[in-house]
């Protein structure tokens, strides 16, 4: 059966492999940024609440930099995996005779 030998193939698990890497590697830095800023509120409330810039605090341009950059890891992963993964994928399932 043809998915049996992709999941067997050696190169399809190279693939996975550096797929699970990159997965695990914007995880932790994403749980790093994360838990940072929970930290962050959780003991150092006085440079959180210091004036920025009018009413701002610091905490809003640290809060929006949390949000942007999740949405920049996303968007590193879905570039990758488009432009990387998705392809090798592909090649290995026209070469076992896939579709």
């Amino acid at each position: 059966m043809l998915k049996e030998k992709i999941l067997n193939s050696s190169e399809f698990r190279s693939i996975v492999r550096s797929k699970n890497f990159i997965s695990i590697i914007l995880t932790i830095l994403e749980l790093f940024i994360y838990f940072g800023f929970i930290l962050l509120l959780a003991y150092g409330k006085d440079f959180l609440s210091q004036k920025f810039y009018g009413p701002i605090t610091v905490g809003i341009p640290i809060g929006i930099g949390v949000i942007v950059l999740s949405w920049m890891l996303t968007g590193l992963y879905v570039t990758w995996a488009n432009k990387n993964y998705d392809e090798k994928v592909a090649n290995v399932r026209e070469k076992l005779g896939g579709e």
